[in-house]
């Protein structure tokens, strides 16, 4: 027999509100689609918000993303269907799951979000501005070669 995991009771306005903060992400921002995306995304801690629908069979397929969410302290929301998460994400397929990594113009949404599924309020700046934060440092951060040459030594007159 298998075991079911426990399913949070989301309200309509907590889902509909994610679902839409997608549709604005996904145009200005950066978002995963689908369980393996999805699980890549957390596992590097870059999801500032993780959707996962309801009705997918078997469970089991995304029954490992809220223990990985918790783990890495990523808040996570159920939506009523994969096929209204599909059409969110803009495709014309159901989605099991999404991730948003970076927020563009959903940034107000996800907050929102975020704050009523954990019921508190969001610091300034999210997990997902510091990890974009730490991602432009390591781009900008130039690998310092060792010197093979003696500087030439300047001659005095």
């Amino acid at each position: 027999m298998a075991k079911s995991y426990v399913k949070f009771e989301v309200s309509k306005e907590v889902s509909s509100k994610a679902l839409e903060a997608i549709r604005v992400a996904r145009q200005g921002g950066s978002v995963k689609k689908g369980v393996n995306e999805v699980t890549k995304s957390i596992e590097r801690s870059m999801s500032s918000l993780v959707i996962i629908a309801e009705d997918v069979e078997p469970e089991e397929v995304v029954m490992h993303l809220p223990t990985l969410c918790e783990q890495r302290k990523i808040p996570y929301v159920y939506v009523p269907t994969k096929q209204a998460l599909g059409m969110a994400l803009g495709i014309n397929v159901p989605c099991t799951a999404a991730a948003i990594e970076k927020t563009g113009g959903a940034d107000g949404m996800v907050k929102e979000v975020i704050s009523k599924i954990t019921g508190k309020e969001q610091p300034a700046e999210s997990k997902a501005h510091a990890a974009e934060h730490k991602a432009d440092a390591q781009e900008k951060k130039v690998e310092k070669k060792p010197r093979t040459e003696k500087p030439q030594e300047q001659k005095q007159e």
